[in-house]
């Protein structure tokens, strides 16, 4: 069996704040480990806007906590004025999760299914260059060309700067691979709200970092994001069998009860 063989739910793009998104993320590892469900991949934005950090990451080392709590989201429509601050699943650095600067998928599949066409199960950096790739597909089909940068960043191809970064994790037999397509990036609101040291060294990091990191606007000012959405769901989906589906009543309940047991505790967003 090959990935070709997989039948795919596919969850379209929906809001959810950050506690919800990692939530709904593990209920569905759980149920497609169950088998309850199919295979998922699953569309999604951030409200209010979030920073999430690795799993590995201490949190008071790595977010300014007291500008996470002021700082506004702009145009999100919870309008609460403050930024979500939650520790992932899987490992890696912090992120700044904008409500209007991205879109971020997950696709949550058995590892036993997710093989190559000679049944051979993908390691680490070989699932990352698949589903890589569907992202890749994605943006040449709004003009953008883009490739694969191991291990699991995607650059464009004419400057080289980073669009899309991943994560994955593996547990119970399911790999789990989200990651974030950069409509519009804001270095320096990003690094107002994580600890980078003094204003001058935050200054020089900034500059590096915008020369390394780009997003849809910078490179094709004119697409907006339903066209980058529209793409990604027809290059995810391509060649695949899928259903367009829904969270299930038991995937749902379950995702509240992470919310709350796991997601909003102190216990687990400061446990490093």
């Amino acid at each position: 069996m090959g990935i070709s063989d997989i039948s795919w739910r596919v969850i379209e793009l929906e809001t959810h704040d950050a506690f919800m998104n990692m939530a709904l993320d593990e209920a569905c590892c759980e149920s497609v480990a169950s088998g309850a469900v199919r295979p998922t991949v699953r569309f999604y934005r951030w409200s209010p806007s979030a920073v999430s950090i690795g799993y590995f990451q201490s949190l008071v080392d790595e977010i300014d906590i007291e500008a996470c709590a002021k700082t506004g989201t702009g145009s999100s429509p919870s309008g609460d004025g403050v930024v979500d601050i939650i520790r992932r699943r899987t490992g890696g650095g912090a992120v700044y999760h904008d409500f209007e600067g991205e879109i971020t998928y997950s696709v949550i599949v058995p590892e036993k299914d997710f093989c190559d066409a000679n049944g051979v199960r993908l390691g680490i950096t070989e699932s990352y260059h698949e589903i890589c790739g569907w992202i890749i597909r994605g943006l040449g089909q709004v003009g953008i060309g883009a490739e694969f940068k191991p291990i699991n960043d995607i650059i464009v191809s004419s400057s080289s700067k980073k669009i899309s970064g991943n994560a994955q994790t593996r547990r119970g037999g399911v790999i789990l691979q989200h990651g974030t397509i950069l409509l519009t990036v804001d270095v320096k609101k990003m690094f107002s709200l994580l600890k980078v040291g003094k204003e001058k060294i935050a200054d020089k990091m900034i500059a590096a970092v915008e020369e390394r990191v780009t997003s849809v606007a910078q490179v094709r000012p004119e697409v907006t994001r339903e066209e980058v959405y529209s793409a990604l769901l027809n290059s995810f989906t391509e060649g695949k069998k899928f259903e367009i589906g829904t969270w299930t009543e038991g995937e749902l309940a379950r995702a509240e009860e992470l919310v709350q047991e796991r997601y909003k505790t102190k216990e687990w967003n400061e446990m490093r």
